[in-house]
């Protein structure tokens, strides 16, 4: 187990009782997530969502990269839009041949497309999992009953394999963008 997956395993066991979170907060409440959330070291879960045309994107099309995703509940909400444009700046000291950054919400492409029209979000690809729910069915994080997503980042080597996961605790808090951060660069590093 990689040091990621340990501090995971220590956040999880910490929040929940268990490596299988099946309860996150929002905003102090206790809200259900549908779903089973992959293990760090499985395979990622292929998934499709769609682009701000509606094309259809899978995991498989960035086969041989290594993959940042950053799912979020709504880009129109601050922190939202925070991470979202966080992720977009940061992507640019990575190497594009070989990294990818991905944000997923269910909001409608149209509104996605507005979003990073007035935010200038142009280097992280923003894709929409509102036509199958197919990304938060497979990765655990649809909230039951509300149709978002919960917060979280997943990092997956060119292999395929989920690397590291960070599911936050509370919905309407930041992820720990230094931490991914340092876990993309070494993932990267080692492809």
């Amino acid at each position: 187990m990689n040091k990621y997956a340990a501090l995971l395993a220590l956040t999880l066991l910490g929040v929940c009782g268990s490596l299988q979170a099946t309860e996150v907060t929002l905003a102090g409440k206790s809200v259900s997530l549908l779903g089973k959330m992959p293990q760090v070291g499985q395979v990622a879960p292929g998934f499709r969502v769609v682009d701000d045309k509606f094309q259809p994107i899978s995991l498989s099309d960035y086969k041989g990269k290594t993959v940042l995703i950053s799912a979020v509940p709504s880009l129109d909400t601050g922190v939202c839009a925070l991470q979202t444009k966080r992720f977009n700046s940061e992507v640019a000291n990575f190497d594009a041949a070989s990294v990818v950054m991905l944000s997923i919400s269910e909001d409608l492409p149209f509104a996605q497309k507005r979003f990073c029209k007035v935010e200038n979000v142009d280097n992280i690809k923003v894709l929409s999992d509102s036509v199958w729910r197919d990304f938060g069915e497979k990765y655990g994080l649809i909230i039951k009953d509300m149709g978002i997503l919960a917060r979280s980042i997943f990092i997956i080597d060119p292999e395929g394999k989920l690397q590291y996961l960070e599911l936050v605790p509370d919905v309407s808090h930041h992820p720990d963008y230094e931490q991914a951060l340092a876990a993309l660069a070494e993932i990267s590093k080692q492809s």
